[in-house]
């Protein structure tokens, strides 16, 4: 990705190299840290950010979480939701900040979550695209999902088949996609996780991503968490996003939360088709 085009972001390093970040907008502007999904990267928000930034008059510091993009992996190949937070609170610190507006997508959207929820002194406002809560493991399959975690190997990174082409990246990604998506949406966050070795182009993030995660919230402590948010949050649920109904029934005594539906993909920050709408949208919600 051509670092140079204002369009794709300036390069940052944030807490001492661990972790990379792309920026948009003025250095003197008012800072919202964005947070990306899972196997994402801070490139998911370059269609979106220009245009916030135009209108708004807002910095937006896009920080890829642990074994994401261009940061750093985590040695133990663990990758927990609180671990993503401590990601989150080291920004805010290199930044300067003792709270700011965080914009969250996917997983991103449930880091902001679980920051704001234990530390709402640190989260001013939540903007979170088709994001709220994590995936919940019924108590009594806690040693099952347990089981399955230590069950799977930590896959070397050098087993990995290079691509011969950027097109070819880009269409395993399409094919392998949890939620459907596009080549043409999906383009710039390809393009960003691609590493350029003697045999082809390597993906960036750690494979490790991949392995099942130990422990996970149930939903009575999922719905503890966004009962304890007291800050504004705007959740932006795509018509074919991944939000369905645990994380409605959560939001839907929540005062200060308001649940806006849009037309568009779990990407819809990215789609073509839906971006100005998600821009308005959010330009809107914070203008009220």
């Amino acid at each position: 990705m051509d670092s140079s085009n204002p369009a794709q972001g300036a390069p940052q390093s944030l807490a001492q190299g661990r972790l990379a970040a792309l920026r948009w907008g003025r250095r003197e502007a008012p800072v919202w840290l964005c947070l990306h999904g899972w196997l994402d990267n801070a490139a998911t928000f370059s269609r979106l950010a220009p245009r916030l930034c135009e209108q708004l008059d807002v910095q937006l510091v896009a920080v890829e979480l642990s074994g994401h993009g261009h940061s750093r992996w985590r040695e133990a190949g663990r990758y927990m939701l609180w671990d993503y937070v401590e990601d989150v609170i080291a920004a805010l610190g290199d930044l300067g900040l003792n709270s700011a507006v965080i914009m969250g997508h996917s997983l991103g959207a449930i880091v902001a979550t679980l920051l704001a929820a234990a530390l709402p002194e640190r989260v001013e406002r939540l903007l979170l695209i088709d994001g709220l809560i994590s995936q919940a493991t019924p108590v009594e399959q806690t040693a099952t999902q347990l089981r399955e975690a230590l069950l799977t190997p930590r896959r070397d990174p050098a087993s990995r088949r290079p691509y011969r082409s950027f097109e070819q990246a880009v269409d395993a990604r399409v094919l392998g996609a949890v939620t459907p998506v596009d080549a043409h949406t999906i383009a710039p966050v390809v393009a960003r996780n691609l590493r350029e070795e003697e045999e082809g182009l390597v993906l960036r993030s750690d494979v490790a991503l991949h392995r099942p995660s130990p422990l996970r919230f149930t939903d009575a402590q999922n719905l503890a968490l966004i009962q304890n948010l007291r800050c504004p949050v705007s959740v932006l649920a795509a018509s074919h996003g991944i939000l369905g109904k645990p994380a409605r029934d959560a939001a839907a005594g929540i005062e200060q939360l308001h649940w806006i539906a849009l037309q568009g993909g779990h990407h819809l920050h990215l789609e073509e088709a839906h971006v100005a709408a998600v821009a308005a949208t959010i330009i809107r919600e914070v203008s009220e």
